[in-house]
């Protein structure tokens, strides 16, 4: 689960539209379309036991099924808002949405893993053009108090699917299939399309104020990341082959090429250096790998062992996840508002954090047998939701603030990337823990591991971070 950082553009100009402008119908299309990809993530995470043994896919074919989604949209989200700028954030975003819903279709039907994973990594380019896109359009279609309504509907219906993604999903896993999890996300794509076909005003980004269209940099941040995460997926089961190394040296020189790419093309670039000149900026950048590392991979690893080892149905795992969005969904409002307003982000992110980390911590602590919800996983669960709850809004504003408003959209989709990156590392490592003949052990290791992150990153933020 991680936060949604799309790269919002102010400035539009109007471009050829045969639709007719509603603004409640904007805000459908986009709240519906953005919303798609999380939901999905939701109930795959509850899914991912059945669709294991329904491909006998093994530990690592069980990270690929998460990573073959999180790699294309980490590494893409931000060409998607580029695209957005240069050939309408309408066209985009409804390109998006085809190739989002095309690519559920074929997961529903897939007749081999190959094809299945085929179908993750199409869905995450469809998500990458639909998430940057949705918040501009919104940016265009509202101004004044109308957009920050808007904005703060669009996220509060987020939240709310959040919520209720991973009990529908594991109630429709337990009472159809997995399958039919792929396909309960289509008519929805579809309501998305056609209302955005009636509604949605074509837009584009003022000349100068168009984010790069820079290919060269999604071709190397994109095959680099590739390589890295194929390579950390594959250490724990091949070990330090040629080939593992290989991939991971590669990845690494890729990775590298795309820095100095970047530092090239200087302001023009997709990720521009000069961003990270500034030490909250880079700070900022740290806490997020750091926070959202953590919370992938416990996110991912919680249903996966609630079903595999305790015995729980993917509906009743559904439910056991529920505190967590419910929480921040609720308080994230406040926290972004009135507490960062009074205290600033530097104290709420460093407490947040510190917050995340106790709840890890406790989550180490959960035995090995005799586990109980109400002693051992939700007291851990509340805790960790009530930190994240303090760290994502605050998270964004500081963000924005370090960048000024010449780079806030493109800091905003760095960020964005950042943690989904984050979540894309974490799942890679967890072969350390699937691969594992004792899969609580494991759990315990990948708790205290997200508790040492979440504990760095509060200190990271304390260091870096300009106080209010």
């Amino acid at each position: 689960m991680s936060q949604s950082l799309p790269l919002p553009c102010t400035a539009a100009a109007d471009g050829p539209a045969r639709s007719v402008p509603s603004g409640t119908g904007t805000l459908v299309a986009t709240t519906i379309g953005s919303s798609l990809a999380f939901v999905l993530g939701s109930i795959v995470n509850v899914a991912l036991p059945q669709m294991q043994a329904a491909f006998d896919a093994g530990a690592t074919g069980a990270q690929w099924i998460v990573n073959a989604y999180l790699l294309p949209l980490g590494a893409l989200v931000l060409i998607g808002g580029a695209l957005g700028d240069h050939y309408g954030r309408r066209r985009v975003f409804q390109i998006g949405l085809v190739i989002f819903t095309a690519s559920c279709a074929l997961a529903a039907v897939a007749w081999s893993f190959p094809v299945f994973l085929a179908a993750r990594a199409l869905e995450g380019v469809g998500a990458a053009l639909i998430a940057p896109t949705s918040l501009a359009i919104i940016a265009d279609a509202f101004t004044g108090p109308a957009r920050g309504r808007a904005v703060g509907t669009w996220a509060g219906a987020g939240a709310a699917a959040g919520a209720l993604a991973p009990v529908a999903g594991g109630w429709i896993v337990d009472a159809a299939g997995w399958r039919w999890a792929f396909v309960a996300v289509i008519p929805f794509a579809a309501i998305a399309f056609v209302v955005a076909a009636r509604t949605i005003r074509e837009s584009l980004a003022e000349t100068d104020d168009r984010a790069p269209l820079d290919l060269a940099g999604a071709a190397l941040v994109g095959t680099g990341l590739l390589a890295l995460i194929w390579g950390l997926v594959a250490l724990p089961d091949r070990g330090a082959t040629g080939a593992v190394l290989a991939a991971l040296g590669g990845g690494a020189a890729l990775l590298a090429a795309f820095v100095a790419v970047e530092a090239r093309k200087g302001d023009r670039a997709m990720t521009p250096l000069r961003l990270f000149r500034d030490v909250s900026f880079s700070g900022l950048t740290g806490f997020t790998f750091l926070l959202y590392a953590a919370l992938g991979g416990l996110m991912l690893l919680l249903p996966y062992v609630l079903i595999s080892d305790q015995g729980y149905s993917a509906t009743q795992a559904g439910l056991a996840l529920l505190p967590f969005p419910l929480i921040l969904g609720v308080l994230s409002r406040f926290t972004g508002g009135t507490l960062a307003d009074r205290y600033g982000a530097r104290l709420l992110l460093t407490v947040g954090a510190t917050l995340v980390a106790a709840g890890f911590a406790w989550f180490g602590f959960v035995p090995a047998e005799d586990v109980s919800y109400t002693a051992h996983i939700l007291p851990p669960l509340v805790v960790l939701a009530l930190g994240m709850s303090l760290s994502v809004a605050p998270l964004t504003s500081a963000v924005l603030s370090s960048a000024g408003d010449r780079y806030a959209g493109v800091a905003s989709g760095i960020n964005n990337a950042i943690s989904r990156i984050g979540g894309l590392v974490a799942t890679a490592l967890l072969g350390l823990v699937l691969l594992g003949g004792d899969l609580m052990a494991g759990f315990a290791l990948a708790a205290w591991t997200g508790a040492a992150l979440a504990l760095g990153s509060a200190a990271v933020a304390w260091l870096t971070v300009r106080p209010a």
